[in-house]
């Protein structure tokens, strides 16, 4: 067996415990290797941006649980890793990414980390992401920030790993551990996925608790697994559900949650699916949308009715009555968070921005905090300002987007790439060059369940086709997806090529 396990499956690792062919120790020791020698170091993609001094004793521990009494869950010593924005009760930081949070340690977990220590996990640390989950600067850079520095994209290396779970997204290609942790506000888990080559999964808001994680914006926020096969997002969903009575809305998720999503897992769940082309999400790069036709292909081979066009919604990313949406909320979810965390050393968003302008030059030495400031003079959640915006995203992403497709063309799912383009050059000066292609804003929007699968390479930089839906069917979508990913196993495992046109891969091994 291949150790660190950079392409094993959760299955394929508890199977191989069971069989004593590897221990949690071993494993959880030859990951951490591979993260110093991957991304520390050599390519430096700088995804881990804090390791668990404790995950090898927590490994250890696991492995006389497993001789004495036998595994404690679905995860038992199966290595993972968080994003920042998660607080963990350990000896690790939660930052989201900013040195104005360095040393800031939980005293609780977050109710999804808590869920994953239940099942056995054994934490390894916590992933880079873009600062503040991208919303300190109107012209931001995915995955850089001032605590972690730049992530970059394991494929190639001078592109973006896009979104805010980049970190997540990067340490799962790159084979730091078996799956990850990451949220979203607006596509930071579906558009990282997408461009590392990876299966991400955005649930319906309320299927998971948010408690104890830095959230953008309710209603929008959500935790979500990010894995390398579809049947490890189902098997992570299983254990991250469950009623959290610090997250009121965790009780209709809980009750609306699948006994076992793995059932979900057929290769002939796509016979008779009716599944809508959002075709607005297209027309931004010739590459990406050719593999997307390629892929609505492969899925009426596999039987599905494919009814094209469909236009699942008129929202654009991030347009400008969401970014309204997300000055209200960045205000609210910061001093929330921050009140309820006596040893920050910042305690409000005002804090946060004077403790920005005294450390510019590490803080801010590429683009500044002006949605943060725009966030302070902001309106009070509640404000018949915010009742306004909420109402109306909801119209364009429910009645008026998503349902209406959905019941006019009586649709099961609707398909459509997840990004507009492949990966674009990383430029923290200028900012990222976002297309306005991709379909992470609606079921953003909308709250509802988005997954994305890998559906080729163009040039060698991933994509991935989305399948999107009404709430609570997270089922169906990971049987879609499985059945897409079992009959076309578009993954393979990044290059580290550093540039494109550079000459053969870099394909380090340890």
């Amino acid at each position: 067996m291949n150790l660190p396990p950079s392409e094993t499956t959760i299955a394929e690792l508890q199977s191989a415990y069971e069989q004593g062919v590897c221990t949690a120790l071993t494993v959880c020791q030859a990951c951490l290797e591979r993260i110093a020698v991957f991304d520390a170091a050599g390519p430096t993609l700088r995804s881990v941006i804090e390791t668990n001094p404790d995950a090898p004793a927590i490994a250890e521990a696991l492995d006389r649980e497993r001789r004495q009494q036998g595994p404690r869950g679905p995860l038992h010593g199966v290595p993972l890793l968080v994003k920042d924005g998660l607080d963990t009760a350990d000896r690790m930081m939660t930052t989201a990414g900013s040195l104005a949070l360095v040393g800031n340690v939980a005293g609780r977990d977050a109710f999804v980390v808590q869920r994953l220590r239940q099942a056995g996990a054994v934490l390894l640390g916590k992933t880079n992401m873009s600062e503040w989950g991208y919303m300190r600067s109107t012209r931001a850079c995915s995955g850089w920030s001032s605590r972690g520095g730049q992530v970059r994209n394991p494929y190639v290396l001078d592109r973006s790993p896009l979104g805010s779970s980049s970190g997540s997204a990067v340490a799962v290609a790159a084979g730091f551990c078996v799956a990850a942790i990451g949220a979203e506000v607006d596509g930071s888990i579906v558009r990282p996925a997408s461009s590392n080559s990876i299966v991400g999964l955005k649930p319906t808001v309320g299927l998971l608790s948010r408690s104890g994680i830095i959230g953008v914006a309710d209603p929008q926020d959500t935790a979500g697994p990010m894995a390398r096969s579809v049947a490890d997002v189902a098997t992570l969903l299983n254990v991250l559900t469950g009623h959290d009575p610090l997250d009121p809305i965790s009780a209709e998720g809980a009750r609306r949650a699948a006994p076992d999503y793995r059932a979900f897992l057929n290769p002939a769940a796509l016979q008779g699916a009716r599944l809508g082309v959002a075709r607005e999400c297209f027309g931004q790069h010739e590459g990406t949308d050719a593999l997307i036709e390629q892929a609505i292909a492969q899925l009426r081979e596999l039987g599905a009715v494919i009814v094209d066009p469909v236009r699942a919604s008129e929202l654009p990313f991030f347009g400008e009555l969401e970014l309204q949406l997300f000055l209200y909320g960045v205000k609210a979810s910061l001093n929330l968070y921050l009140a309820d965390h006596p040893g920050a050393r910042v305690r409000s968003l005002e804090e946060l921005i004077r403790f920005n302008r005294d450390h510019a030059a590490a803080v801010m030495p590429f683009f500044q905090q002006e949605f943060l400031e725009q966030a302070l003079a902001a309106g009070e959640l509640g404000d018949a300002g915010h009742r306004r915006i909420v109402a109306e995203l909801r119209r364009l992403g429910r009645s008026d987007g998503i349902d209406r497709a959905l019941q006019e063309h009586r649709l099961d799912a609707l398909i459509a790439p997840t990004e507009g383009s492949p990966a674009f050059m990383i430029d923290p000066v200028v900012g990222d060059h976002i297309l306005r292609g991709g379909c992470s804003t609606p079921p953003a929007v909308a709250g509802y369940p988005h997954i994305t699968v890998p559906a080729g390479y163009v040039h060698g930089l991933p994509v991935g086709l989305s399948f999107f839906a009404g709430p609570w069917q997270e089922g169906k979508l990971l049987g879609y997806a499985h059945a897409f990913e079992q009959a076309t196993r578009h993954r393979r495992p990044p290059s580290f090529l550093p540039t494109l046109g550079a000459g053969t891969p870099q394909r380090g091994s340890l």
